[in-house]
C-alpha cells in the first residue's frame, strides 16, 4: 500500500495539483494493461464514459463493461444502499462526500500495489483518498478520476456577461427573469456567494456554514429568504448533464449555474454556448472511483482503473465530455478545442480562485436537504 499521509487537501494544494493536471506534458506508461476476461459493472456519472472510450477499453482488456449512468451523489448512495453494493463493482462518489460513506460499510480499500500506473494520478487529488477516504485506517477507499467545476454557462447569442466576467448573481438578475437555471442545493450556495460579494451577507458566511448546524442554519436562513424572494427568476432546475444541455439549447435558458462539462461539450459541438468561472470563484470537485465491498469482479475493476489512468484514453475522453482528467498528461492527447475551452473557461487567476467543496458531513447534507425542500415548496 502507498504510505498514508496525514495532511489534508487545502485550497492551495488543490489548485497547484489541478493546474499541474492541465499543463503537464504526456506521461509515458511503461507497460500495457494485461488482457483480462469477464464483465465489470460500473455505476458512474452519465457522461463520463463515451462510447469510443468504452469500445477501446473492451477491445484492449476483453472485459465487457456494463455502465449504469447516474446524475447525483444521492443517486449513487441510494443505489448502493438498496443492494448493499451488490450488482456494482465500481461507483463514483465525489471527493467531499466521504463523511456520508464512512459508516455504510459499502466500500473496500484499494490496493495501490495492484495499480501499476498509479503514479499517473494527480498527487494532490490522490491524497484525498489517503486522508478523507481512509476509513478505519484501512487505506484509501477512493481514487480520483474526473475533476471539474460549477460556474456559469450561457448562450453567447442571447447574453453577455457584464465586463466579460459572469457572476452567480446573473442567475438572480431581474434582467434575466424567467430565463435562468440552477441545481437547487448548489444554486442556493452560489446565491450565498453572490450575496457575500454584493454585501448582502457577511464575507465567509457560506463556508463557515460547514462548521456546525447552528451556524449553518443562520447562514442558510438568509440564503433561503433571498432565493424564495427571487424564485420567479428561474426557468428550470436541473439535476443532470442532459437537463443542462436541453435548457441552453431548447428550453429558453440564456444563463445558468452549471457544471463545466455540458456547456463546454456544446461549445465544442459548435453551439452558441460558453462557460466561465464566475468572479466569485468556481466551485471545484473531483469525482472518483470506489470499489464496492460486494464487488464480484475485482480483477476486472483493477484493469478498469489502470485503463482510466492511461494518459491517451483519458485525454481522448475529455474531448467528448468536456470535464478535466485527474491523469497527468491527459491534456496532451486532447484536441485543440479542449485546450481553447479550458483557457477561456479559466482566464487570469481563475484557477487560483477556485472554491474546492469542503468535506460534507451527514448532518450538513440532512440540513441542506431540509432547506432545498423549503425552497421547492415555496
Amino acid at each position: 500500500m502507498l504510505k498514508k499521509t496525514q495532511s489534508s487537501l487545502d485550497r492551495r494544494t488543490f489548485v497547484k495539483g489541478t493546474a499541474a493536471a492541465a499543463v503537464v506534458g504526456p506521461w509515458v506508461v511503461s507497460s500495457k494493461v494485461l488482457a483480462s476476461s469477464g464483465e465489470l459493472n460500473v455505476l458512474m456519472w452519465s457522461d463520463y464514459l463515451p462510447e469510443p472510450w468504452i469500445a477501446s477499453f473492451e477491445a484492449k482488456t476483453g472485459i465487457k463493461l456494463n455502465y449504469t449512468g447516474i446524475g447525483s451523489n444521492e443517486e449513487i448512495i441510494n443505489q448502493m444502499k438498496a443492494s448493499k453494493g451488490a450488482g456494482f463493482d465500481i461507483c463514483s462518489p465525489t471527493n467531499n462526500r466521504s463523511g456520508q460513506w464512512t459508516d455504510l460499510e459499502l466500500l473496500q480499500p484499494w490496493d495501490y500495489d495492484a495499480i501499476s500506473n498509479i503514479e499517473n494520478a494527480n498527487p494532490s487529488m490522490l491524497k484525498v483518498g489517503g486522508t478523507e477516504w481512509n476509513f478505519g485506517d484501512k487505506g484509501s477507499h477512493w481514487l480520483p478520476h474526473i475533476w471539474g467545476t460549477e460556474g456559469i454557462g450561457w448562450r453567447t447569442d442571447l447574453f453577455v456577461p457584464e465586463g466579460g466576467v459572469p457572476s452567480y448573481g446573473d442567475v438572480w438578475n431581474p434582467e434575466n427573469a424567467g430565463k435562468t437555471m440552477m441545481r437547487v442545493h448548489s444554486g442556493m450556495l452560489g446565491a450565498g456567494l453572490h450575496m457575500e460579494a454584493s454585501g448582502q451577507m457577511d464575507a465567509g458566511s457560506v463556508w463557515s456554514a460547514y462548521k456546525d448546524e447552528e451556524t449553518m442554519r443562520k447562514v442558510w436562513d438568509q440564503i433561503l429568504a433571498f432565493c424564495i424572494k427571487n424564485k420567479s427568476n428561474l426557468k428550470l432546475t436541473w439535476n443532470d448533464a442532459d437537463t443542462q444541455k436541453n435548457g441552453l439549447l431548447n428550453d429558453g435558458v440564456i444563463v445558468g449555474q452549471t457544471w463545466d462539462g455540458p456547456p463546454l461539450a456544446l461549445k465544442t459541438a459548435g453551439e452558441p454556448v460558453s462557460y466561465q468561472a464566475p468572479k466569485e470563484g468556481a466551485m471545484a470537485w473531483v469525482d472518483g472511483m470506489s470499489l464496492s465491498a460486494a464487488a464480484a469482479n475485482t480483477e476486472q475493476a483493477y484493469e478498469f482503473v489502470k485503463f482510466c489512468y492511461e494518459a491517451e484514453p483519458a485525454g481522448v475522453a475529455i474531448d467528448s465530455h468536456g470535464y478535466n482528467s485527474a491523469v497527468l498528461g491527459a491534456d496532451a492527447f486532447s484536441g485543440a478545442n479542449y485546450k481553447k475551452n479550458f483557457a477561456e473557461a479559466y482566464p487570469g487567476d481563475s484557477l487560483a480562485n477556485l472554491n474546492p467543496w469542503p468535506a460534507e458531513p451527514q448532518w450538513y447534507a440532512d440540513v441542506r436537504t431540509e432547506y432545498e425542500n423549503k425552497f421547492q415548496a415555496a
